[in-house]
Parts: C-alpha cells; sequence; structure tokens
C-alpha cells in the first residue's frame, strides 16, 4: 500500500554522506551480493554469505536500497483514500476498461486519476493544486462508474488526516541506523510531491527528521520522474555509482519492484516491518531485529549553521544554531566546547526548538581576553544578557554542564526574566554564603585541590597545552578507564602526573571528536578557560548579592553518579533554594 506523498527510501554502500540529490550525484566503492532468486511475493531470499570481507570494514559495502514508500517508515494513514482510488481506476476504466469520461483531452494513457497521481510526483503540480482536480475526477469517476459517494466526501479531508496520522517506524529507521555503523550508505528515494498544502509544515519537519540518518536524498519531484519509471532506478544507480548486482530494493509496492528486477537489483518486498527484517538480515548478514538502541545522531560541524555575536569591542561570541521554536542556550563546562551538545543538538532540534549552543567565552572560536576579571560570572552573565539581546530573544531555556551549570544558576538568580527555564548537569546550585569563602570551603575538601593548582596563571597552561592529544585522551574518559586523580595535584606537580604519555582512546569517545578538540583549543589556548577558575572571590562577593533569594522559575537538576568531583549527594537540600 503507498500513500502519497511518501518518502521511500535507499540503502548504499559507503559513500558521501548528506547530498541531496537534483539529477544524480555519487557515492563509494561496493561489495557484490547476489541477485539470487525473487519468488512469488518479491522477497529475494538471500543470505550472509553473499557478502564479502569489505563490508566487514576496509572499504565499500552492499548497495542496500530501499525504495518503499512514506509507509514502511510512517505505518497505514491512508488506506482509506488509496483503496477508492485503486477502485476507481478498476471502476471508471484505465488499464482495465475504458476511459471515463472525467479524463481530459491531451493527458496520456490512463485515467485522469492516474495523471493526477503521476503529475505531482514529477513536480507538475503541488499538493494545493492537485486536490481540487482530484476531487473532481474521483467524483466524476464514481457517477460514471455507479459508486455512490458518502455525502461528506472529500478528498481534502481525507489527504490531511493521512498526512496527520504519519508516524516514523522506529524498528525500520533503527535498522538504517545499524547498517550506517557498519559502514553502509543510505539513501531515501521517494514518490513525492511539492507540498504547498496546509499540512506543508509537517511534511517539512518530517524530512528535516529524516535527512540527518541518511546519505542521499532523491526526491521524484525534484528529478522529474517518479516509480515505477526504470529511469528514476537508474538515476539512483548512478547516484551510488553502484552495479545493479551490487543492490538490494526494498519497497512496499510490487508495482514498484518488477522494474528493479528486470534491472538487475535484488528485491524485498515490504509487507511488514519485521518480515522484510528478516529477510534484509539474510541479505546483509547484520543483525536488526532485536538490537540494542543506538545512541542519538551526533551533529557534523560542516553541517550546521554558525553564528557570531559582538559581545563589545574585541570579545564575541560563537554558536551554532539547529532548529526553529522556542530558544534553548546550551553552555558547556572545562575543557569543552559547543560540540559537547554534538548529541543533544539535533534531538533538541527535532522536538521543537531553536538550539543556540555556545562556544563559551576563552574557547573555540569565541574570544579569549585574557584578563582573568572578563571571567568572573557577574561579567559572563552580562554577556550572556546581550548575547540574547543581540539575536532578539527576550528569553531563553538555559542547559550548563560543569561551569555552564554554574553559569545558568546564576542567569535564573540574577536576570530570572530572560530564563524561561533553567536545567544543569552535574553542577548543584549552591548560593553563597556570606560568612564562608569559596577558598576555605576548596582549601578543606581534598578533592578540590586540581582547583588550586588552577590558580597560578601560566603553571596548568603549560601542562595542559604542551601535548592536546594527550590533555583530552585523558579528560575525556569513562569513570571506570579514568587516570586522573584531583586530589595531590600540587603536591605530584601536575595533573598528568604519572598518567600514560599516550593514553588510549575511550570508549566514549572517537580519534575524529578528540582531534576536534585539539583543533579548537590550539586557536584558543587554556588561559581563558582556566581564568573561569581565578575569579573565586569576585563570584563570592557577587553570590553574596543575592543571599537568600529562591531560584522559582522552572528547574531541573541532573546529578551523574560516577562523577569524581561533583558528586550527587551535593544537591541534596537544592530543593530548598531551587523548585
Amino acid at each position: 500500500m503507498e500513500m502519497e506523498p511518501g518518502p521511500p527510501w535507499v540503502w548504499g554502500h559507503q559513500g558521501n554522506p548528506q547530498e541531496s540529490v537534483q539529477g544524480g550525484t555519487r557515492a563509494g566503492g561496493g561489495a557484490e551480493v547476489g541477485r539470487g532468486q525473487v519468488p512469488d511475493g518479491g522477497v529475494v531470499k538471500g543470505g550472509a554469505g553473499a557478502r564479502t570481507a569489505r563490508v566487514a570494514g576496509t572499504g565499500g559495502g552492499i548497495e542496500l536500497v530501499l525504495g518503499g514508500p512514506l509507509c514502511p517508515l510512517l505505518g497505514s494513514g491512508a488506506t482509506t483514500f488509496l483503496r477508492l482510488l485503486r477502485a476507481l481506476r478498476v471502476r471508471g476504466g484505465g488499464r482495465h476498461g475504458a476511459a471515463s469520461s472525467g479524463v481530459r483531452p491531451g493527458r496520456g494513457p490512463g485515467t485522469a486519476i492516474d495523471h493526477h497521481l503521476l503529475g505531482p510526483r514529477r513536480g507538475e503540480a503541488g499538493a494545493a493544486q492537485w486536490v481540487p482536480f482530484m476531487e473532481e475526477d474521483c467524483r466524476k469517476c464514481a457517477e460514471d462508474s455507479g459508486i455512490r459517494l458518502p455525502e461528506n466526501f472529500s478528498v481534502k479531508h481525507i489527504f490531511d488526516k493521512a498526512l496527520s496520522a504519519k508516524k516514523i517506524n522506529y524498528p525500520m529507521l533503527q535498522a538504517a541506523l545499524t547498517l550506517k555503523k557498519k559502514g553502509f550508505s543510505t539513501c531515501i528515494l521517494t514518490n513525492n510531491w511539492l507540498d504547498d498544502s496546509a499540512q506543508r509544515g509537517s511534511r517539512a519537519q518530517l524530512m528535516c527528521e529524516l535527512r540527518p540518518h541518511f546519505d542521499f536524498l532523491i526526491e521524484s519531484c525534484r528529478v522529474g520522474m517518479a516509480k515505477p519509471d526504470p529511469q528514476i532506478y537508474k538515476l539512483m544507480l548512478d547516484t551510488l555509482k553502484a552495479e545493479p548486482n551490487e543492490v538490494v530494493f526494498l519497497d512496499d509496492v510490487g508495482t514498484h519492484l518488477k522494474p528493479v528486477r528486470d534491472l538487475g537489483m535484488a528485491t524485498i518486498l515490504v509487507r511488514d516491518t519485521d518480515t522484510a527484517l528478516r529477510e534484509l538480515e539474510k541479505v546483509t548478514g547484520v543483525q536488526l531485529l532485536q538490537t540494542p538502541a543506538l545512541p542519538p545522531t551526533s551533529c557534523d560541524p560542516s553541517a550546521l549553521s554558525h553564528g557570531y555575536v559582538l559581545i563589545k569591542p574585541g570579545v564575541r561570541l560563537h554558536f551554532v544554531e539547529m532548529g526553529s521554536g522556542p530558544a534553548v542556550c546550551l553552555c558547556h563546562g572545562f575543557p569543552e566546547s559547543w560540540f559537547s551538545w554534538r548529541y543533544q543538538i539535533p534531538a533538541l532540534a527535532q522536538a521543537g526548538f531553536r538550539v543556540l549552543a555556545v562556544d563559551m567565552k576563552g574557547y573555540g572560536e569565541s574570544s579569549a581576553p585574557p584578563e582573568i576579571e572578563e571571567y568572573s560570572l557577574e561579567v559572563l552573565c552580562k554577556d550572556m544578557v546581550t548575547f540574547l539581546n543581540k539575536l532578539g530573544l527576550s528569553q531563553a531555556v538555559f542547559i550548563g554542564h560543569d561551569w555552564g551549570g554554574v553559569l545558568v544558576w546564576n542567569m535564573a538568580l540574577f536576570y530570572p526574566e530572560r530564563v524561561r527555564a533553567v536545567a544543569s548537569l552535574n553542577t548543584p546550585f549552591m548560593p553563597s554564603n556570606p560568612n564562608v569563602s569559596p577558598m576555605e570551603i576548596i582549601k578543606a575538601n581534598p578533592v578540590f585541590d586540581y582547583q588550586l593548582y588552577f590558580q597560578e596563571p601560566g603553571v596548568a597552561e603549560a601542562e595542559l597545552e604542551q601535548n592536546l592529544d594527550r590533555t583530552f585522551k585523558n579528560f575525556f574518559r569513562a569513570h571506570d578507564e579514568t587516570f586522573l586523580t584531583t586530589n595531590r595535584v600540587r603536591e605530584l606537580g601536575g595533573l598528568f602526573v604519572g598518567t600514560p604519555e599516550e593514553p588510549s582512546l575511550s570508549r566514549l569517545v572517537t580519534e575524529e571528536d578528540i582531534q576536534f578538540y585539539v583543533q579548537q583549543f590550539k586557536k584558543s589556548g587554556f588561559r581563558g578557560p582556566l581564568n573561569w577558575y581565578r575569579n573565586m572571590e569576585r563570584n563570592w562577593q557577587w553570590g553574596c548579592k543575592g543571599s537568600g533569594r529562591k531560584i522559582l522559575i522552572p528547574a531541573l537538576m541532573v546529578t551523574a553518579e560516577n562523577d569524581l568531583v561533583l558528586h550527587p549527594k551535593m544537591s541534596k537540600h537544592m530543593e530548598n533554594w531551587a523548585r
């Protein structure tokens, strides 16, 4: 069953990611898979033996094409509508009889309904233009065929209801992500139209949600051809730079599979998700059912919108942006980057927020003035207010981690009118105590000795900047992999004393992740980031001005059980100060 408009998919071999196809582009090499025999029903009986060693990790992979329409992803929103269309095709003429009076001159073979389905798919008309013609032709075909339509029959109503009912089939999407992780490239091949209907926003949101997960996108309305035209499958092969016997093609419409088989590709007819995935497992040799959920999709720095806000002469803040809706400002900690939010940015954008992930002052592409006082919480919060002002934002949700958490709590305390809601990861809100200096607290707790080591300008900078690769492989580790200790740092003579000269790569990050941080800190150095630690007295004096205040805007605290410094117990009694 096919629903219009529908993004079928293509799953292929390793290639260049994130390429939309307007007429045909490219991908990488490929391993072979046997075509096999396609029994009645269109399901390929493949096997793991069809894969070659290259799939396991030296280059190419099987060209896996999922050409099924929106339905494998989105379920069966338009069953009634499509049954009506098929009934009208048969009873109204078309392939099985004389053309009805609804057929207009010069429209080619088949009924007017066939024409109206094909034209929009090829980009010849938008949805808003198509629906009235379809409405008229449905009524004429029904009248000529003796079909009695309900009094409230409305193509527009059915069309709108079908679109509003769509949802993603996550097991199928999970399979696509699993294969991509195994080295397969993926692509969406879709019969869809230019959507100028009242529902176009939801369609755009759907495509924006799906697009980042696939390497290629071929839309019929963009290339002027539609399934089952063999030319669109040839375009697909050209796009993937694949031979037919390197391709497995999935679709839930049988008529779409015949020209694919004729070209020499293996096919799987998708009748239900589990059966299709079992067949796909046989062909690829990759387990696709009952697999653990993959981590959220990361974002590619080169694929994001980057912006800069001038805070004052000589000082700017860099940020990346994704999504639309209420603003969410992400504030990282030490020693990090906007990139630390790479998994949260797409998820928040897809949830309907405008995400602004900031390089905090001193980091990355933001300015890094050398003066210590530039990094006091009072100045940093004023910077964030200016940031909002320059972007024309009256409010934002502020989410922070580590030092970013300290910042967002102070934004909520001193500028609550600018904070829609506040959340902190690891860092609890600790109101200033006018009777106790924070330096006294730090000196009394051995776990904070590293912060005393950070106080003397130039000392920690020299150690941390000496070998950036080593620095970040030491910092970014799981709790059971760590080499670091935060106490006795001054006594030992440095933070990394006793750690390996060439630390292994943690399971938490990739080598590409590490190199991103290395390049960012080659630009900024560590002076600015370390200056955040050098304002203890200023921060205390400013915090005391808010002594006795409570944070009564919506607030969330997320603790980390295995944090070496910010233990969950530190957030005890926080509810007395923040709701």
